[in-house]
């Protein structure tokens, strides 16, 4: 396929994933669903799922093999770009005060789910066939721990931005308790693959090089960004040139982490917090997030649930083990940092909001559980078993914050 032709399949494959995402979104507000999770949905349906099931001819012109890799970086920049802006957003004030929170909620979110999932992994290992015979016992139980863990930290941030809980103590507890999961899970994740391929140098570079990046990050960027914007206060202006140099870090943190097998959004979100706040950060979101949240960010979920395969659960005993998977991950996640979130003095309201918003898994699930498939490390059953769960957890967020909460905004909302 040349160049031109592939350009072509790109700008109509835009078209479509755009279309389709506007249509579901349509369904899904009246149905009380964030855009974010109709973006999730519209991705699985034009994959493998629905119309790759019923019109395999027209999933296989509009997506064929070929034309993913262009696909592929454009919704990983779009992806980094986001959570770039989610980092701008992140108010740290609130994490100081509200910090004996944060790491209860993040301990509790990690360490309930991680336990329930490691036995399931037991289970599975040794009572089922979910599992190729080249896993050990040791990877299936971390592997499964790892995906329990998880939490959908870019929709996350998305759903608390349309929810209206940015800057809250609720959004912002959230927030960091899903990045610290999330950084943990990856982390995981990083064991099982060093453990599979027999090289555990690769762990140490992925764990040690996230810590570097974030401490490097932090205490030497940051503060040299703080001077470098003092001219830009004075001025009251970015220029276009300032405007490049923000998109370069933020490329350059994305790389970096993706490069050392953390994720992007990582990089990108630590880039984020570390831009001074005032002009700057105001300036840098009026001009990323439009665009980014419009167009870029959809062909993200698109490109994910094109890899996703919903129909390999195809018996009742699947369902049945799809069932104990939802068990385990609703009653790890949800209800350990529900009460994680008591224990340290917030309200039963803010406790209830953080344990729903915690408990969806969304993409970040679909990423892990694509990477243990290509790896071999789980069968696709067990991939598809996962799936429903980040997909039913993903959907059930705003109904139940709702039905928990309210639908208006927190009180305690501050500038």
């Amino acid at each position: 396929m040349t160049n031109l032709q592939l350009a072509v399949y790109f700008f109509f494959q835009v078209a479509t994933i755009l279309i389709v995402c506007q249509i579901v979104g349509i369904v899904g507000k009246r149905m009380g669903q964030p855009q974010v999770v109709s973006e999730m949905i519209g991705g699985v349906l034009l994959g493998p799922s629905l119309l790759g099931l019923f019109f395999p001819a027209v999933s296989g012109a509009l997506f064929p093999a070929e034309t993913l890799k262009v696909l592929f970086p454009i919704s990983q920049l779009g992806l980094a770009a986001y959570m770039f802006i989610v980092g701008l957003e992140f108010r740290m004030d609130i994490v100081q005060r509200q910090l004996r929170s944060a790491v209860a909620v993040s301990v509790a979110g990690m360490v309930a789910p991680f336990f329930l999932g490691a036995a399931l992994g037991w289970y599975f290992h040794g009572h089922t066939a979910l599992f190729p015979a080249r896993t050990s016992l040791t990877e299936a139980m971390i592997f499964v721990g790892a995906s329990m863990c998880i939490t959908a930290f870019p929709m996350l941030a998305r759903i608390i931005h349309f929810k209206g809980l940015t800057g809250t103590t609720m959004g912002t507890v959230a927030i960091g308790a899903g990045a610290i999961n999330d950084a943990a899970a990856w982390g995981l994740l990083a064991i099982v693959l060093a453990s599979f391929d027999g090289n555990f140098a690769h762990a140490a570079v992925n764990i040690g090089g996230g810590i570097g990046f974030v401490a490097f990050t932090l205490l030497v960027i940051r503060p040299l960004l703080a001077r470098w914007a003092r001219g830009i206060e004075a001025r009251g202006e970015l220029s276009d040139g300032e405007l490049v140099v923000c998109l370069a870090l933020m490329a350059l943190g994305a790389g970096f982490t993706d490069w050392i097998g953390l994720h992007a959004v990582f990089g990108a979100f630590v880039m984020g917090n570390a831009m001074p706040r005032g002009l700057v950060s105001r300036e840098l979101i009026a001009r990323i997030q439009p665009l980014t949240v419009a167009l870029l960010l959809p062909l993200f979920f698109t490109y994910s649930g094109l890899n996703t395969q919903i129909g390999l659960i195809d018996s009742g005993y699947l369902w049945a083990m799809t069932g104990l998977v939802m068990i385990a991950a609703v009653g790890g996640k949800g209800v350990a940092c529900w009460l994680a979130a008591r224990a340290t003095g917030l309200s039963n309201r803010e406790s209830l909001g953080i344990g729903v918003l915690m408990n969806a898994r969304g993409l970040m699930e679909l990423i892990i559980i694509n990477i243990g498939l290509q790896r071999g490390i789980i069968t696709p059953a067990l991939f598809a078993t996962l799936v429903i769960m980040a997909v039913i957890t993903t959907l059930m967020a705003s109904p139940l914050f709702e039905l928990l909460v309210g639908r208006h905004e927190p009180k305690e909302k501050q500038a």
